[in-house]
């Protein structure tokens, strides 16, 4: 077997990396549980809500939805902040402090009968999202396992948290069902509650025994900086925002864009719940071609496939063979870049400083999140079509593939 190729190009300095502790199962299979928590009861539970809260506030949904927009830029605001913290003290406390803050706000959440209190609740939500997941945790995971068992480790966390969607929102429902949404608030908030504990016993060590050094002879600042200066790295910030936009672009105008096609909507909700699905048959995919080829190339090969396979839907699509063909060759890479982010970012930079890295390409990412949607929405609006829309999430797609790609040439 040909030895995997590091993503990183001739010629850039690393600035040095943190020795890694062998890999800890533990910690992995803690992570992967808080992450799974973490996500269905903050983040996709409100999906579900968002009809019966706006029913019983008197309000519209699209104002309640504003409340999740406010969640999501305010996890934005934090990302470099927070990351900074991770890289000085290890994630112990602040993960362990904000899985207790988004345990509290779920209580509270279901005690609101205010829409301002309802958007005060989500910005601390905000706050908790970023200081206890994904982010939160990939910073973990490089800091505790050695360069070969990160791909291994991330795709394990990833894997079970990629579950979340599958098993909240249907419980969600299930709960606001049988007992309705305040107290399907307060079970979801004690089943988060799990959280604190396991963060607090996980992460109880801290690998890092050398950060008094690195702030006596300012090495991780310089790390930054040396990365910040780097070309390649605003290459991968603009390839890693065009494909989130495309992502939630693609997300929110398939289910649309399938039943204007002709399809029921039964049909159009099925495949796109295939995404799910196909997010883990693509970071499985990933992490296995890892052994052979560059990650960088693995990811922009991927992000090329989206982006034929977001201009051959509105063709494709008329059919329903067509349309799940077009669906799986766009869903396969649905899940890449959130293994391959972290990867090449350790591969590439000083393992010391990660989560301030990561922190700084999280924030365009999270704002092409939250525009992306209004964007498509406005360019159907426009011209009456979805080719045109899905001709832009393949541009974006195209372009996310060459920026990765060309992040690894040298001038």
């Amino acid at each position: 077997m040909t030895p995997a190729r590091s993503s990183v190009p001739a010629g850039v300095n690393l600035g040095g990396h943190r020795p890694a502790p062998p890999g800890n199962r533990r910690i992995v299979a803690a992570l992967a549980i808080t992450q799974t928590i973490g996500y269905g009861a903050l983040y996709y539970a409100f999906a579900v809500l968002l009809v019966p809260i706006a029913a019983d506030l008197h309000t519209s949904t699209t104002a309640v939805t504003g409340a999740f927009t406010a969640s999501v830029l305010t996890s934005a605001t934090l990302a470099v902040p927070i990351g900074r913290r991770l890289d000085r003290h290890g994630g112990r406390a602040l993960m362990t402090g904000g899985s207790l803050l988004g345990t509290g706000l779920l209580v509270a959440w279901s005690q609101i009968d205010q829409l301002w209190q309802l958007y005060a609740v989500q910005i601390g939500i905000g706050v908790a999202s970023a200081a206890s997941l994904y982010e939160a945790a990939f910073a973990v995971i490089i800091a505790w396992h050695q360069p070969r068992r990160r791909s291994s480790a991330l795709l394990a966390l990833t894997v079970v948290a990629g579950f979340a969607s599958t098993i909240f929102l249907p419980l969600t429902g299930w709960l606001v069902d049988q007992h309705g949404w305040r107290t399907a608030l307060l079970i979801l908030a004690g089943l988060h509650a799990v959280t604190v504990p396991l963060h607090a016993i996980a992460l109880r060590h801290s690998p890092a025994a050398d950060r008094h050094l690195e702030r006596r002879d300012g090495s991780g600042a310089h790390a930054v900086r040396a990365a910040l200066r780097d070309r390649g790295f605003w290459l991968l910030a603009a390839g890693f925002t065009a494909h989130t936009a495309a992502i939630s672009a693609y997300t929110v105008l398939l289910v649309a864009a399938l039943i204007s096609w002709g399809h029921p909507p039964a049909f159009a909700a099925a495949i796109a719940g295939l995404l799910g699905v196909l997010s883990v048959a693509g970071r499985l995919i990933t992490t296995g071609l890892q052994r052979r080829y560059r990650t960088t190339t693995i990811t922009a090969g991927i992000f090329a496939v989206q982006a034929l396979a977001a201009l051959l839907l509105p063709a494709l699509g008329l059919t329903t063979g067509g349309a799940i063909i077009a669906v799986v060759g766009f869903g396969i890479g649905f899940g890449v870049a959130t293994i391959a982010k972290p990867v090449i970012l350790a591969e590439r930079y000083d393992t010391r400083r990660y989560a301030t890295l990561a922190g700084v390409l999280v924030v365009p990412m999270t704002l092409a999140k939250a525009g992306a949607p209004l964007a498509a929405a406005a360019l159907h609006a426009t011209t009456g079509s979805y080719t045109p829309v899905l001709a832009a999430v393949a541009i974006c797609c195209a372009i996310g593939a060459t920026a990765v790609a060309a992040s690894t040439w040298q001038p």
